[in-house]
């Protein structure tokens, strides 16, 4: 079937959300073999090891919702302007540098895995630095994709038409790619490296990410809810006014045992848990608008629809699970006074799967859900039983994972550091633990039924635009 885009740009935006959905079924492939070697450490040993699977499972976490995130850009930015995006074609040609590049590392990764302990490892094979391992070339070329990025976006909105969403949006992409240059180059001293490396972890993740989720949730209401744009706008502005607060000084509640002054204890404390506020106070008051208006449709025998049932309902697990996996699971073990015990434990892991999945997944699959909907001409665009199975198996699925991290934690806690005092001794017997062991399993399993839910997400993905009960333009 022909596609029914009309912009370069938004082509381009599902060429983006394509490579997104295989890295995600990557992430979620080699985190169950990270889950497999926590139960079984001799799985795969010298062959594909624990180091590395870890280090696969998170980096494509990463790069997947950056894939999504520039993607959504692409394809929201048309329909935001008015116009084609400023320089598409250069854009394309970027995207092929940028896949190109990560196909190149993830095969070092597994091939290569390791190297001698000079600069040469650093700059070709990886940096070895948690979460941003990538070496140094591959940096540098994102450097170079992120600009590109950035301009398209710049140009385009100072050409075309500038609307709420994309003011911000134009701030919070120059933040995006400015900020990932504190992690690129390492340094000898390891709490002046820490205190830079948290800038890309948290800046990113916990300020402008959660800034950027916000427009993609803005959009999409306003799209598939029929939202008013004033309302969405003003509680855009009022998640960057908080991001000063939340996001910038949140970054405190990293700082507390690395070296840094000990007033970050009370500023991290403060700050830490109010990022997804605005989002849900933005759902719930779009959500209320909306209820008004299809009763009052009702009253006089009109619809008042839902375009993208699908695409709404990962919005919704969005709010709620930004919500709780963000703010209350982060909550949990933020505070310096319980950070003492945690930090290093499995609570960190537990609130990172909850969220990553409910913050930003979540509202990147329902862009892919408007991406389908907008290149078949679908109109009203129903859910079917492998949607509703994909949102359902995924999101009990992380969350089966996520409470049975919490429950390895908190026996991770009481044996390793209120009973042993964060000795060795107290870390291998919390690991022997049958409490922690069962947690390893159950995350396991879970982790099985979070991975069936994707595959019913994709099949969905690739069929549904068939499904005769769609209403088409």
């Amino acid at each position: 079937m022909a596609s029914s885009l009309t912009y370069e740009s938004q082509k381009l935006g599902t060429w983006y959300f394509t490579v997104a959905a295989i890295l995600f079924g990557a992430q979620l492939l080699f985190g169950l073999l990270a889950a497999i070697q926590f139960l079984y450490p001799s799985f795969l040993f010298e062959i594909l090891d624990f180091s590395i699977t870890r280090i696969v499972h998170i980096n494509a976490l990463v790069v997947w919702l950056l894939y999504a995130m520039i993607g959504s850009v692409y394809f929201i930015m048309p329909d935001e302007t008015g116009i084609e995006t400023v320089g598409v074609g250069i854009a394309k040609l970027l995207f092929g540098v940028l896949t190109l590049a990560v196909t190149i590392v993830v095969v070092v990764y597994i091939f290569v895995q390791t190297g001698p302990a000079d600069e040469m490892t650093l700059y070709f094979i990886t940096q070895g630095r948690e979460y941003i391992e990538a070496p140094l070339w591959a940096d540098l070329g994102i450097v170079v994709v992120a600009l590109g990025f950035v301009a398209n976006v710049w140009l385009t909105c100072v050409k075309g038409e500038r609307t709420g969403i994309m003011t911000v949006m134009m701030a919070d992409v120059l933040a995006l790619a400015g900020i990932y240059l504190a992690g690129i180059f390492y340094t000898d001293n390891i709490s002046m490296d820490q205190y830079w490396w948290w800038w890309v972890i948290h800046l990113w993740v916990e300020a402008t990410w959660e800034v950027f989720v916000a427009c993609l949730a803005g959009y999409g209401l306003i799209k598939v809810l029929g939202a008013s744009r004033q309302i969405v706008e003003m509680w855009l502005w009022i998640e960057v006014a908080m991001l000063f607060g939340s996001g910038i000084l949140g970054i405190g509640h990293h700082y507390f045992w690395i070296g840094t002054p000990e007033y970050w204890w009370e500023i991290g404390a403060l700050f830490s848990a109010l990022e997804p506020v605005p989002l849900i106070g933005m759902f719930v008051h779009v959500l209320y608008d909306w209820g008004k208006e299809a009763g009052h449709a009702a009253a006089e025998g009109k619809k008042h629809e839902i375009s993208n049932t699908p695409a709404f309902s990962w919005f919704v697990v969005n709010t709620f699970g930004n919500f709780i996996g963000a703010g209350i699971w982060g909550f949990m073990h933020t505070l310096p006074q319980i950070n003492l015990y945690t930090h290093g434990t499995q609570w960190p892991a537990a609130h990172g799967h909850l969220a990553f999945y409910g913050a930003y997944a979540t509202i990147l699959i329902g862009m892919f859900y408007m991406g389908v909907q907008r290149k078949n001409g679908i109109k009203y665009l129903r859910a079917t039983f492998a949607s509703k199975m994909g949102v359902f198996l995924t999101t009990f699925g992380v969350l089966g994972m996520t409470m049975a991290l919490t429950a390895s934690a908190y026996q991770q806690t009481i044996i390793e550091r209120a009973q042993w005092g964060a000795t060795w001794e107290g870390y291998f017997a919390a690991q022997e633990s049958v409490w922690m062991i069962q947690g390893y399993g159950w995350r396991l399993a879970m982790g099985v039924v979070t991975f069936v839910g994707f595959l019913y997400l994709i099949k969905d993905l690739l069929t549904t635009s068939k499904d005769p009960r769609h209403v088409r333009d």
